[in-house]
């Protein structure tokens, strides 16, 4: 490690601390635009992100960062880093947003469309723990005025 190597210290919503190198961290364009300013001291808040997330979005800056890294054993990991409980892809959209990671937010999206492609209304509540608040008229006159959309 050379001495020029900068590490800057993330702090989550729940005070924990992660201290990681500003190469991985710039990965974060919320991240990138404080350095760049010279907004950052020695902590950086990360008010929007609880640190079970906090690591699981390092994991992917590591992993995205390596040098090397093929793009089959990079797809893997990305497959491997999404199959995971819905709150904690919402937790990882949440961050990836607050974050403004593209690539993050972008992936994870799209496994979110993946999970809802194919399902009926139905099923689509009760993968995401929606409630249904329409009367069975109302839901009937969406239906027929959408017939498009159920074929």
């Amino acid at each position: 490690m050379s001495s020029s190597t900068k590490f800057l210290t993330l702090k989550t919503n729940d005070k924990e601390e992660f201290v990681l190198d500003e190469a991985i961290a710039i990965r974060s364009q919320t991240i990138k635009n404080m350095v760049e300013d010279d907004c950052v001291s020695n902590v950086i808040p990360l008010p929007n992100v609880d640190s079970k997330t906090m690591i699981k979005v390092i994991e992917y800056w590591k992993k995205h960062s390596e040098e090397g890294i093929s793009k089959d054993k990079l797809m893997d990991f990305d497959k491997a880093f999404v199959k995971v409980d819905q709150s904690i892809l919402y937790a990882l959209i949440l961050a990836a947003n607050f974050l403004n990671d593209a690539e993050m937010l972008d992936m994870i999206c799209q496994e979110v469309a993946n999970r809802i492609k194919g399902k009926t209304p139905e099923e689509i509540r009760k993968e995401f723990n929606i409630e249904n608040d329409f009367t069975p008229e109302e839901e009937e006159e969406i239906r027929n005025e959408n017939v498009w959309a159920f074929e």
